[in-house]
């Protein structure tokens, strides 16, 4: 794996957006990470012998790990959407395997639903497609302070104290994965999006293989059934909540690279 920057502007902001990838011969992954998470999550994927000769990018989200962004009141999940669109452009990715958590796979689903013939797969791994979903996101409405900082210190310590597999280990980090400014307006369209859009629909209707990755500490989702009428893949990782990159990796590996080579496969037949 390399580390690069690209210089992008999207509707005049400007950003130094952080990547991570390498190359391969086969189908490109491309991985969106979630909020207050970093293209690191992914990392060791290329450890992975299975996923050999794939190429694979990664990238900070602005507003996230390394990635500098000039207006960060600017982020929002149509803004993550154009920028997932320049670096792949930037990269010369005209079809992929998709790839986002949480807040990265809303992210993914609004790209996808936009731009239809670029996935090869999708991989939702707890991605809102419902108003229940907002579990972190809706906190900036239900928690208001008088700050973003004093908002994001309790939110910080609700996340360690909260119940949950990876949640002190998530919350441990989000001081230095996020920036402050940064948290308001991304939450504010996470919820937006959950609570006014048809986001099951859309995910539903996509006309590539679709799969649902969650926690087993999350089965209770009150969709799960309705995904897997509607032939949407479910995928529960044991041992994990939100989390599962953190909590259970091998088994979120082996469930990603099954699902990807059988997509392949069933394009190939």
């Amino acid at each position: 794996m390399e580390r690069e920057f690209f210089d992008i502007e999207i509707n005049g902001v400007s950003m130094r957006v952080a990547v991570m990838r390498r190359n391969g011969s086969l189908a490109p992954i491309v991985l969106l990470h979630g909020f207050g998470s970093t293209k690191e999550d992914y990392a060791d994927m290329a450890r992975v012998e299975r996923f050999g000769g794939r190429p694979i990018i990664a990238f900070d989200a602005p507003g996230c790990g390394d990635t500098e962004c000039t207006d960060l009141s600017a982020v929002s999940i149509p803004f993550l959407q154009q920028t997932l669109q320049r670096v792949l452009e930037l990269c010369g990715v005209r079809r992929c395997h998709l790839v986002g958590h949480s807040m990265g796979g809303l992210t993914a689903l609004m790209y996808a639903d936009d731009h239809r013939d670029v996935p090869l797969s999708f991989t939702n791994i707890e991605g809102n497609v419902a108003p229940e979903d907002c579990f972190l996101s809706r906190q900036i409405i239900d928690y208001p302070s008088s700050t973003p900082s004093e908002f994001l210190d309790r939110f910080i310590e609700r996340m360690w104290q909260t119940p949950g597999f990876s949640h002190p280990l998530y919350a441990v980090g989000l001081r230095t994965k996020v920036r402050i400014e940064a948290v308001g307006p991304i939450f504010r369209s996470m919820v937006g999006l959950s609570d006014n859009e048809d986001l099951m629909s859309k995910f539903i209707q996509l006309p590539f293989p679709k799969m649902f990755v969650y926690g087993d500490e999350n089965r209770s989702l009150s969709y799960l059934a309705t995904l897997e009428d509607d032939g949407v893949e479910l995928a529960e990782i044991a041992d994990s909540g939100h989390f599962p990159m953190y909590s259970n990796p091998p088994a979120l590996w082996t469930r990603i690279g099954d699902f990807m080579e059988r997509s392949e496969k069933l394009q190939h037949d």
